[in-house]
């Protein structure tokens, strides 16, 4: 699963939204990989989206949240995305329950 904590005022998620996340390429991942894609608006910041972001360490939006598989907790993305990073991250999550970092395919892999 992957939760996408966003925001209308968010320049950063508005950015990852438009290059990264609404890409053919993750779309389609996200389809083949049977990868549930769930987003949070935090417009007028929703005290249940609060917090989530105060669990997490974070006082604001965004915030990218990757879970395995298999289950277990979840694994923190960075807040500016790249189509390569993620492509790798969801297929790591999705076939083994790891991290692309985690699984050692590539310990520098930008996201």
């Amino acid at each position: 699963m992957l939760a996408n904590m966003t925001a209308a005022w968010c320049i950063t998620c508005l950015a990852n939204e438009k290059v990264v996340l609404s890409s053919d390429e993750i779309a389609d991942a996200v389809q083949q990989l049977g990868v549930v894609a769930l987003k949070g608006d935090w417009t007028n910041q929703d005290p249940q989206i609060s917090e989530l972001l105060a669990k997490y360490g974070r006082t604001s939006v965004p915030l990218y949240l990757l879970y395995p598989a298999g289950g277990g907790e979840a694994r923190i993305l960075p807040q500016v995305l790249t189509r390569e990073g993620l492509l790798a991250e969801l297929k790591a999550a999705a076939q083994s329950g790891l991290s692309a970092v985690d699984a050692g395919t590539d310990d520098k892999v930008p996201l």
